[in-house]
């Protein structure tokens, strides 16, 4: 076993995600519990500990049933396709985290260097416009909270 190391971002650096840190979560099953990824599922990876502080910015949601509980009806699922595209171009964006519950939870967390990286995110055209859609087709409610993280470590176990 061993602890991660905190990962150094150099000032104003962007740090490209691991895709699998941000995939999507597969459709809810129809019963309650925890669904077994298909083998062709890349295995999920969160997102590595920065050096503090830097910020999360954490967005929960319910779909509507219009907008596809699945994530993909209605446009959606390109329309977050191009906002993963968007985000990992902004200077100061370390990654981001999602998860989604089998009764139809989901909670993204994007992390970011500093304010100013969180703002440009906040502020960018093409986002504020697929905001503006969700609220009108895709969810039914949804909460975001910016976090300003002041302590962070990870863990991963060694096999072998």
């Amino acid at each position: 076993m061993s602890d991660h190391s905190i990962a150094p971002v150099a000032d104003g650096a962007s740090v490209a995600h691991t895709p699998a840190a941000h995939t999507p979560a597969a459709p809810a099953p129809a019963a309650p519990g925890l669904a077994s990824a298909p083998a062709s599922v890349t295995p999920a990876v969160p997102v590595a500990a920065y050096e503090p502080p830097y910020y999360a910015v954490v967005f929960t949601s319910v779909k509507t049933e219009e907008g596809g509980r699945d994530g993909v009806a209605g446009g959606y699922g390109e329309t977050n396709e191009r906002m993963e595209e968007l985000v990992e171009k902004i200077p100061g964006y370390l990654g981001m985290d999602h998860a989604g519950s089998p009764g139809g939870l989901s909670i993204t967390v994007g992390y970011f260097r500093d304010a100013d990286a969180v703002e440009e995110w906040r502020s960018n055209a093409e986002h504020l416009a697929a905001q503006k859609r969700g609220r009108a087709e895709w969810y039914e409610r949804y909460t975001l909270h910016v976090a300003k993280v002041e302590r962070s470590h990870g863990f991963e176990r060694e096999h072998g």
